[in-house]
């Protein structure tokens, strides 16, 4: 019996240090992850005080931001991910309405 293969989602969380917001951004994504890619996804915390130039790489403009990577196309969200409703039509977890 074949089993269908789960779709990993490799996130990466831009922040600069441990502001309030980016505590704010990290919290929520969590919480939208574990409810709706469970058991699928890797969050990857990039700290641009520490790490200035992996900003280049994903073209960071502003932060927090959250890059999906995988799965591909690349998408993008900037804030600290409060708006629920945003971040999953932005990941494309669910269909603009």
């Amino acid at each position: 019996m074949p089993t269908e293969a789960k779709k990993e989602w490799e996130l990466r969380l831009y922040v600069a240090g441990m502001t309030p917001k980016c505590v704010e951004a990290f919290a929520n994504l969590k919480k939208i992850c574990e409810e709706h890619l469970k058991g699928c996804y890797s969050i990857e915390i990039i700290d641009l005080l520490e790490n200035p130039r992996l900003a280049q790489g994903d073209q960071i403009l502003a932060i927090p931001t959250l890059v999906r990577k995988l799965p591909e196309p690349v998408k993008k969200i900037i804030g600290d991910l409060s708006n629920t409703e945003r971040v999953l039509v932005g990941l494309d977890l669910r269909e603009k309405t």
